[in-house]
């Protein structure tokens, strides 16, 4: 009878000890789980005036869409429908930590703070709070918090125009806009200053999002580039670059940039989340390095940078690899 009594004791502190164990187990799987890995930074956030929509009241939204390994594109946009938008808004914006990405303006730090499920708005300069206006009309801002929604915001009043940015260089001005219209995406690249004739052209982009566009001087030939990007819709995130070199300040034709999937010379371990930049006078690629395990495609926790240098082509200029590094993921770097 003490021996059965005994059994019993024992199995019960073997089972007590089991769940123990488990719940350890599940507790240090929660700590070491971010809030960005367990309720997704992805999506829509929304001011207050959002639910007040259907009494006509103006609103302003934040969507927050993947980059790559260290960075998210944002967008803000605001209701259309019924007056001029609030705000528009579009921007890389660079990992510091877990809940936390800046992106830069005229030098300025604009910091995008995420906290359970809301976003926040700030500069790092208190000073700086005022760029945040810049962006808006009308005395608004984008600075606040912005709470996360479900599913899409609401296509009979938002503004349907997915990026805009104006840039100027060397006295050349481009014009860049997206606009979803009737289930298409389009991208609208026209100029002005152009001596001999302004570019004007739209291309179809069905699949694609824009997520920034930059000028510079690639080739120090006393004429501007413009490069802009995007990025498929899918998770993979496949980065393309549509650039434009202006020819003697007359006219602009465009670039060829030859997928990253089609070149051998720089994409072994790729797997899409470009991101793209344009570094003093040198093109920059980077994007995580990934390698295959069975069935399974795993981080090597390493990034690969790619330069490129602007040459002549038989048909159009285009984008040639210059050289090429590889280093481990650090998210407190500087862009």
């Amino acid at each position: 009878m003490n021996r059965v009594i005994l059994f019993v004791i024992i199995s019960l502190s073997i089972c007590a000890c089991h769940k123990i164990e488990k719940k350890d187990r599940e507790d240090s799987f929660e700590q070491e789980q971010s809030p960005s890995e367990k309720s997704g930074i992805y999506g829509n956030y929304v001011d207050t005036g959002y639910e007040q929509r259907a009494d006509g009241f103006d609103w302003v939204a934040v969507t927050v869409r993947q980059g790559d390994n260290e960075t998210i594109d944002v967008s803000v946009r605001s209701r259309a429908d019924k007056k001029r938008p609030t705000c528009t808004f579009d921007a890389l914006a660079y990992k510091r930590d877990e809940n936390t990405y800046e992106a830069f303006y005229n030098g300025k730090r604009i910091v995008f703070e995420f906290n359970d499920t809301r976003i926040t708005i700030s500069t790092v300069d208190p000073n700086d709070i005022n760029v945040l206006n810049f962006f808006c009309n009308g005395g608004a801002s984008l600075g606040g918090t912005y709470k996360k929604i479900d599913g899409a915001l609401d296509r009979n009043q938002i503004d349907l125009t997915t990026f805009s940015k104006v840039l100027n260089l060397q006295g050349i001005g481009f014009n860049v806009s997206s606009i979803e219209k009737n289930d298409t995406n389009t991208l609208t690249i026209f100029t002005f200053g152009l001596e001999k004739r302004d570019y004007n052209e739209t291309f179809n982009i069905e699949g694609e999002a824009v997520v920034n566009a930059e000028v510079e001087d690639l080739n120090s030939d006393g004429s501007p580039e413009l490069f802009v990007y995007t990025k498929t819709l899918d998770s993979s995130a496949y980065g393309h670059v549509y650039a434009f070199s202006v020819n003697n300040k007359k006219s602009m034709s465009q670039v060829y940039f030859k997928p990253t999937s089609e070149n051998d010379n720089i994409n072994e371990g790729y797997n899409g989340q470009d991101s793209f930049s344009v570094v003093e006078n040198s093109f920059m690629q980077r994007f995580p390095i990934y390698k295959k395990e069975g069935n399974k495609t795993i981080s090597t926790g390493k990034i690969r940078q790619v330069s490129y240098k602007l040459v002549e082509g038989e048909a159009m200029r285009q984008l040639k690899v210059d050289g090429m590094t590889e280093y481990e993921t650090n998210y407190n770097e500087a862009p």
